[in-house]
């Protein structure tokens, strides 16, 4: 029996957690982390250094805020407790430096996205890439959402990169832009424009749009409730225990 801590319990990401872990067979809520949380089963504490101390728990599951989640997997990590991470906002950089402070065979899992359709949608504008010269991301969340762009844009946007290099865009770039009107081209991640919007009636939602000579290519995914990212999670959860160091993405996890 996997026994799992879950940092933010009494938040909307955080509450559906608890829920999937509870109701899987081989896995069990031992503890929630939240200033704001209240005991529901088991114990809540106010800090993953308060958990951390007491004990008892095997992964840490964060789906906190931005200005936060380094401070609970500093706790975590040397203590030998490994890391399922759905809060973005985290750079690569920071990342690496989290996981070098990690016990010696604990694992820290990061993952933009944990919907499938969301990690197949990168995996496609991947394949993609090579063969348009143009591409941009327009990603689509709700506007209580801390971070833009979304983490699951920026990592788009990367794999695109990297698939599509040494080609480089030859579309026009900020220095389009009109005067009052910055940021109509939107945030260059590696070379790629990225466009955030944030409106209620969203959850989580991406478009891929490829461009070359005659033709576009549009790919979208749309996540309408968060019930999307749980078997992702739990796929985390299971599968961080056999594993070491930083790993990014849930695609390294699927068949």
């Amino acid at each position: 029996m996997i026994k799992v801590a879950v940092a933010g319990c009494a938040g909307r990401m955080g509450s559906a957690v608890v829920d999937a872990v509870t109701a899987a067979d081989d896995m069990e809520v031992a503890c929630g982390i939240d200033p704001h949380g209240a005991e529901a089963g088991f114990p809540v504490y106010a800090s993953v250094a308060e958990a951390v101390a007491a004990g008892g728990f095997d992964v840490l599951v964060d789906f906190t805020q931005p200005d936060v989640v380094a401070g609970n997997l500093a706790a975590a990590l040397p203590a030998g407790v490994d890391c399922v991470v759905g809060t973005t906002g985290l750079a690569n950089d920071v990342l690496e430096a989290l996981a070098a402070q990690a016990a010696p065979g604990t694992c820290l899992f990061y993952a933009p996205n944990f919907t499938t359709g969301a990690v197949l949608m990168m995996e496609f504008a991947r394949a993609a890439a090579p063969y348009f010269p143009e591409a941009e991301v327009i990603e689509f969340h709700h506007c209580n959402k801390k971070d833009a762009p979304s983490g699951t844009a920026v990592r788009t946007a990367q794999m695109i990169a990297e698939a599509r290099a040494p080609r480089v865009s030859a579309a026009p770039g900020r220095e389009t832009e009109v005067p009052g009107a910055g940021g109509a081209r939107g945030a260059l991640v590696d070379g790629v424009p990225v466009h955030a919007v944030r409106s209620m009636g969203y959850v989580a939602s991406q478009e891929v749009i490829f461009g070359s000579l005659g033709q576009t290519l549009t790919l979208r995914h749309d996540s309408w409730d968060r019930s999307s990212y749980m078997p992702g999670v739990l796929l985390g959860i299971r599968s961080v225990g056999a594993r070491e160091g930083l790993i990014v993405g849930l695609e390294q996890f699927m068949d």
